[in-house]
């Protein structure tokens, strides 16, 4: 992707190319939604990490910065997680932010039974994007689709006024984003956003940044940036730094980046990678990649791309109903 096709891709998107006003976070559109995300998000798995009062500080202290995009799924820590969330959310922080959690149900009832437990943990008559959780087989998308399947839920949640928007995610492979697009394009359904991993492996190795992201924008379909770091295992290699990692996932089309806050540090180091982001060229994007190609492609350092260490569904599959 040359600078022309990148800024090309930014503008298709609604991305400003310059910096936003120094005294907030730049907001970004989510995708044709009519929505307006924080640049930067909060990954929720991480709220499950350590003491629950000291995770609803982090996240209302988030909030109070100006981050508004809130992550969380069904089956982070048991649904912990979400209760955190939700006790986050209380006290008037709830009508500040974009609430997004994820669901694994594969049938109409498993999805519908998730959808209001999470509504029950996150303490809210709403969920702002509802994504279907781990879009990672090539039969996915048919149960996404299928008499019985998930959508079915979805629609009926919709229309009760339970959710707003629908997504989807995934971390294994671009060719199963992509047969998803195809299968939504069979029964003529538009998804609103769709989560995946992009960071400076993934620039590398089957990339969802140069296979699915052009797809998306061209599409309308708001992407949305997960696993920028990792979980740092990039950091092994000594090649890039944090804020080089942000920075590249900020440049690219993105409607958020989603990134993992366990301590006050973290919170910071995602809010200078946003103070601090310019615009790159594809010059600039070039050298940073190249630094990462050598340790980048084999995937050793994506786990979630080639072991099953990250596939949630596979080790529980009775939450797919």
């Amino acid at each position: 992707m040359n600078r022309r096709e990148a800024l090309g891709l930014m503008a298709a998107a609604g991305i400003a190319t310059l910096h936003g006003a120094p005294e907030g976070i730049p907001m970004r559109p989510l995708g044709r939604t009519g929505e307006k995300v924080s640049a930067i998000g909060l990954g929720g798995a991480h709220l499950g990490r350590g003491d629950a009062d000291a995770a609803v500080r982090l996240a209302r202290t988030a909030i109070d910065r100006g981050i508004t995009f809130m992550d969380n799924c069904w089956d982070y820590g048991n649904g912990e997680c979400e209760k955190r969330m939700g006790n986050a959310l209380r006290d008037g922080y709830r009508q500040k932010v974009f609430l997004m959690t994820k669901f694994d149900g594969r049938t109409r009832d498993a999805a519908a039974k998730q959808i209001d437990e999470s509504l029950a943990r996150l303490q809210t008559d709403h969920i702002d994007l509802i994504q279907y959780h781990e879009n990672i087989r090539m039969e996915d998308p048919d149960r996404f689709f299928a008499a019985g399947g998930a959508l079915e839920a979805l629609v009926e949640a919709r229309k009760a006024g339970k959710i707003r928007y629908i997504g989807f995610t995934g971390h294994k492979d671009p060719a199963v984003h992509l047969r998803m697009l195809e299968v939504a394009a069979q029964h003529k359904f538009h998804f609103d956003a769709c989560q995946m991993p992009l960071n400076l492996l993934d620039y590398h190795f089957r990339s969802f940044a140069h296979q699915v992201l052009p797809r998306l924008v061209e599409q309308g379909i708001a992407p949305l940036a997960m696993k920028t770091l990792c979980f740092g295992a990039i950091f092994q290699s000594k090649t890039v730094t944090a804020l080089e990692c942000l920075h590249y996932a900020l440049n690219l089309p993105v409607a958020v980046v989603i990134t993992g806050m366990d301590t006050m540090e973290r919170v910071d180091q995602a809010l200078e990678a946003v103070r601090t982001f310019q615009p790159m060229s594809q010059a600039e994007v070039a050298a940073l990649a190249a630094k990462t190609r050598e340790v980048a492609m084999a995937g050793e350092l994506e786990t979630f791309k080639t072991t099953a260490r990250f596939d949630g569904t596979a080790r529980n599959p009775q939450w797919m109903g």
